[in-house]
């Protein structure tokens, strides 16, 4: 626990407080990678939990006085691309999911996989379709903060700025409504499979629901998350939404809190993991159920 002093004018209950412990989700995080070797799911969980607190220690510091400068740049951009950043590893985690769910039930046989896999891509085309979109989107609204951020310390308009990071945004959600669309059809094609696969493995429904809820529910956050800042930055700077740190707090910050948490407690590790339960269960491509 920390035994540093609370920092002086500390006051936005949506930011939050440097001085509590940070280090329980990385053991989780840790502890599960180690469980369930599902080593690319934890590690983007992590760096996303790391990305939040970085993110947001910069942007306590781009507060207005005493406690930070508005005015610099440099805070203004690093608290904007850790920020910006978490959601892209975290829907990362959510897309490396979904391919592990492929993979698993479908025993990795190509032609199973096809039979379940939305519209029949494969595990690598989905992962290289969104993670190029997110860096696309990412690179683009980091481009347009770093804008914004000079021009405002310069006095300037940052109208140019702001159209940049709008189109990385809008660009961002369509991109994720279409891997939401992807997600939904993967659920309707495989669920008959799930729940036999759960069967054979000990009869758990409850437990795959659970792991299914974790995973569209934190998708639907993180989509949640994103529509908020383009309609934030719609309005422009100095907007409605952008002006009421409770609209960050709540529609930012805690959309992305919950569904790590909900993704730490569920680990989909748990389910495709190599000790999972669909490791080594029912496949599409099996005919007997279990072996």
């Amino acid at each position: 626990m920390s035994n540093k002093a609370p920092i002086d004018g500390y006051v936005d209950p949506s930011i939050p407080n440097p001085n509590k412990d940070v280090d329980a989700p990385i053991i989780i995080y840790g502890y599960r990678l180690y469980t369930t070797r599902l080593y690319a799911f934890s590690v983007l969980l992590v760096f996303t939990t790391l990305c939040e607190i970085i993110g947001y220690a910069f942007r306590l510091q781009s507060s207005p006085p005493p406690v930070g400068d508005p005015y610099n740049v440099i805070n203004f951009v690093v608290q904007y691309f850790f920020i910006v950043c978490a959601p892209v590893f975290l829907s990362a985690a959510i897309y490396t999911t979904l391919t592990s769910f492929v993979g698993a039930l479908s025993g990795n046989d190509p032609a199973a996989a096809r039979r379940i896999s939305p519209l029949g891509l494969t595990k690598r085309t989905i992962l290289g379709i969104f993670i190029t979109a997110d860096v696309i989107a990412t690179i683009t609204q980091v481009a347009g903060a770093a804008i914004i951020g000079s021009s405002q310390s310069n006095r300037k308009s940052p109208t140019t700025g702001n159209n940049i990071l709008l189109a990385g945004l809008a660009f961002q959600v369509f991109a994720y409504l279409v891997f939401l669309i992807l997600l939904f059809i993967f659920l309707r094609n495989s669920r008959k499979t799930m729940m036999s696969t759960s069967t054979a493995r000990g009869g758990r429904g409850n437990m795959m629901q659970m792991f299914t809820f974790a995973l569209v529910a934190s998708s639907l956050l993180v989509y949640l998350r994103t529509c908020f800042r383009l309609a934030e930055t719609a309005q422009g700077i100095g907007g409605y939404a952008s002006s009421h740190e409770a609209f960050f707090g709540s529609l930012e910050f805690a959309p992305i809190v919950v569904a790590i948490g909900l993704l730490g407690w569920w680990h989909p590790g748990r389910l495709v993991g190599k000790k999972g339960l669909l490791s080594g269960g029912a496949t599409l491509g099996s005919n007997n159920p279990g072996v």
